[in-house]
């Protein structure tokens, strides 16, 4: 489940409903009542700027693309699913407001790593199973369902549900929804994409990840977008090791990307294990953040990228973000630990 992370100087004032933003370090839970910019390309923290959106913000960016189906629109939304009373829930559950993002790194040792893994490879099962369901009539409702159905027979958490007030089990994002989507009743459609983020927590750890699939007979253009995204999540993944810079992970993605002309939505990667978000925050763009990674870290790399503008729009249930000239967008995701020659990928499907 993504992350962004708007510039200071950005914040501009907005008539739109309230959109809610993540808290990074010591700042409370309160709504935002302005959409957040990110400076496209050259993202940078400035002093004093410490909050990490987690739902749908708009998003200043560049280009554009003709719309080539029709417009995504909300479908109705089911009630929350039950958990069974005997599943150990996050710490957030059983509140609407988004819980601070902690400020400290996931550093582990070796019992640790194998609760770490055991989260991630049941996260990477349950993305497997839900990818066999992408075909045209099944409704993002009935995938959440079967996602849902498989975490707690696992006796695990969906870590989504709950988080912030988010009422599914499972982030599934369509065509040019851009990130964090809310399954409803849409039936998918022959030539669609869409990105199925899974997050699981179990025995105390979080394992993250997502993968766009294609539904029915998809067009070759769109074949490349969904193609080259998995690539730029891989090369950004190649940048990790022992004393690595983490601006690396963006230079690598970035510069693959460009070579397609594709734009990098800025939703950024996270920290992950015992908590759900935490530092350190992983650009996908060209970055000046300072930092070098270290043996034992666990985080996530998952850029997006759009076939056109990078410029969001929210739906008013304030998680939804989608382009607003209809241009397609696709996500990879991984949670990888840091070794001392490289990194492993914890959510790896075998």
């Amino acid at each position: 489940m993504a992350a962004r992370v708007p510039a200071a100087a950005d914040l501009t004032p907005h008539r739109s409903p309230p959109l809610t933003a993540s808290h990074r370090r010591r700042l409370g839970k309160s709504a935002v009542h302005e959409p957040l910019r990110v400076a496209p390309r050259t993202p940078r923290r400035p002093e004093g700027s410490n909050k990490i959106i987690c739902r749908a913000a708009e998003v200043q960016g560049s280009g554009g693309s003709n719309r080539r189906r029709k417009p995504l629109r909300q479908g109705a939304v089911s009630a929350r699913l039950p958990v069974p009373d005997h599943i150990p829930r996050p710490p957030y559950v059983g509140t609407d407001r988004l819980p601070d993002v902690c400020p400290d790194r996931q550093m582990h040792d070796g019992e640790s790593i194998m609760r770490m893994l055991d989260a991630c490879e049941l996260a990477a099962r349950v993305l497997q199973h839900a990818g066999t369901l992408v075909k045209p009539s099944v409704t993002t409702d009935e995938i959440d369902r079967a996602v849902h159905q498989m975490i707690v027979d696992a006796g695990a958490y969906p870590s989504p549900l709950g988080y912030g007030g988010f009422p599914k089990s499972v982030c599934t994002s369509v065509n040019e929804c851009t990130c964090h989507g809310i399954p409803d009743s849409r039936a998918l459609q022959d030539g669609d994409i869409i990105n199925i983020d899974v997050t699981v927590y179990l025995n105390g750890y979080h394992g993250d990840t997502s993968r766009t699939y294609l539904c029915g007979e998809v067009d070759e253009p769109t074949k490349q977008l969904v193609k080259v995204t998995e690539e730029c999540m891989m090369r950004g993944i190649s940048a990790c090791r022992h004393g690595a810079s983490f601006k690396e992970i963006g230079q690598r993605i970035s510069e693959h990307a460009g070579k397609y002309g594709y734009g990098i939505d800025p939703f950024v990667g996270h920290g992950v294990g015992r908590i759900f978000h935490c530092e350190p925050i992983i650009w996908h763009t060209y970055n000046y953040e300072p930092g070098f990674m270290v043996a034992g870290q666990t985080f996530t790399i998952e850029p997006t990228l759009s076939m056109g503008s990078t410029q969001c729009v929210p739906w008013d249930d304030g998680w939804t973000a989608v382009a607003v000239d209809g241009s397609l967008s696709a996500q990879f995701e991984h949670t990888v630990l840091v070794t001392r020659d490289g990194a492993e990928i914890l959510t790896e499907y075998p």
